[in-house]
């Protein structure tokens, strides 16, 4: 996905002018660039809707996205933490493995613990090589014990299909029983934000508050069936929604509509700050081949039983470095000055390289310069004081923790203590 993230980031700077977030700054330019036409590229069965609101269009991994809309990138991504979000992300690729085999099929190349997860529920876990690089991340659901339902990122797609075919023959030819269904006829919605359940619920006659974080659900919306997953990328309440791609439009305006305005279409570039914002990854800048799950402080989503049996792609490296601690470690930075973007060095107190950011830019809601990078072990606890470098100029910066913003999860209430 690095060269989508890469698109997404030339299509940011053209906006340089009018921002200072480093992902506003990020964008535009591939607009301009020659490496894909305007007619060569895919194109969402919202993409009429978006340029009737205003949105600006860019290329992004083959298909022609909305940047942003009528209002500011800085304003979009504080609206989806104080009312709410609705974004197009159907360039994302959702697929089912289906079958008795299904599960043990995957255990071969996710570290999560599929098979531990109840049904209805789901996970974030990362795709790895043979070295224990991460291929992509995913969200996997559990829909029953014989159908497993993920989402892919974009840019990874060919990818991701590739090497799940790859894997899937000689499976099949050991006489498994494990098959595959991508979900090219379904949109993906995604509604983000406090007002997310109250909007969406005048939408179905579910009852969503019993649908916590990672929860997954088939039920009718706006009389669509849709797949209905408790998550999203930016931290906030939210929900992801698979529908038919010819009521995809459809309940798009009846989320706007039954919002009353609050609720707005809003694009990539809010999307990268409010990720960022959150801590989470971007694939292409966060996470790479070369970087393991462990290193990205991603260890959480190798089950107990993972960590004891293996048996997935690369696990001799991770298993080791659970043991013996990481080379390197993902940190999240609040720096001075200009804001560290990525490849930015970090530099210790003796002006040597002890890591690199990969993503970083000016926090719409914090008003503070914030990035996330590598840094060489023993430099990643809280409050260790560091140098980023901007445009050949050092800035003071300090390791902090990381979401940067407090998160807002659905999530059952705690037992109370007798």
């Amino acid at each position: 996905m690095r060269r989508a993230a890469w698109q997404l980031g030339a299509a940011l700077r053209r906006n340089a002018g009018q921002q200072r977030s480093d992902v506003y700054q990020k964008a535009a330019a591939a607009a301009r660039r020659p490496f894909a036409s305007e007619s060569s590229l895919k194109k969402t069965m919202l993409h009429d809707l978006h340029v009737e609101h205003g949105g600006k269009m860019v290329p992004f991994a083959g298909w022609s996205m909305p940047i942003q809309y009528k209002d500011s990138i800085m304003d979009s991504t504080t609206n989806c933490r104080t009312a709410g979000s609705l974004f197009d992300v159907s360039h994302m690729c959702g697929l089912s493995l289906k079958g008795p085999d299904a599960i043990p099929f995957l255990e071969k190349l996710v570290v999560g613990d599929i098979a531990g997860l109840a049904p209805g529920t789901g996970t974030l876990s990362v795709f790895t090589n043979e070295k224990g690089g991460v291929i992509d991340d995913t969200v996997i659901t559990k829909v029953t014990d014989e159908h497993i339902y993920l989402v892919v990122n974009a840019g990874c797609r060919d990818k991701d299909l590739e090497h799940l075919a790859k894997h899937l023959k000689p499976f099949q030819n050991e006489g498994k029983t494990v098959g595959w269904h991508v979900h090219d006829e379904c949109s993906l919605l995604a509604l983000q934000g406090p007002l997310a359940p109250e909007v969406l619920q005048k939408l179905s006659s579910e009852d969503l508050s019993k649908i916590y974080f990672g929860d997954f659900k088939i039920l009718d919306i706006n009389g669509s069936e849709c797949f209905l997953t408790r998550t999203g990328y930016t931290g906030e309440d939210g929900f992801e929604i698979s529908v038919p791609n010819e009521d995809a439009v459809a309940l798009a305006v009846a989320i706007l509509e039954k919002s009353e305005g609050k609720i707005r279409l809003t694009g990539l570039g809010a999307r990268d700050s409010l990720r960022l914002e959150a801590g989470l990854c971007l694939y292409g800048n966060d996470l790479e081949q070369h970087i393991t799950p462990v290193e990205a402080g991603l260890a959480w989503t190798i089950g107990k039983r993972r960590r004891a049996e293996g048996g997935f792609l690369g696990a001799e490296t991770i298993l080791q470095q659970l043991k013996d601690g990481p080379p390197r470690r993902r940190v999240g930075l609040i720096s001075t000055g200009a804001p560290a973007r990525s490849h930015s060095e970090i530099l210790n107190g003796e002006e040597k390289n002890v890591g690199e950011v990969t993503s970083g830019g000016f926090s719409p809601c914090l008003k503070k310069n914030i990035s996330m990078g590598y840094v060489a072990n023993g430099y990643h606890k809280n409050g260790t004081q560091v140098k980023v470098t901007v445009r050949g100029r050092q800035y003071d910066a300090v390791v902090t923790k990381m979401p940067f913003v407090p998160v807002h999860y659905h999530k059952p209430a705690a037992p109370v203590k007798a």
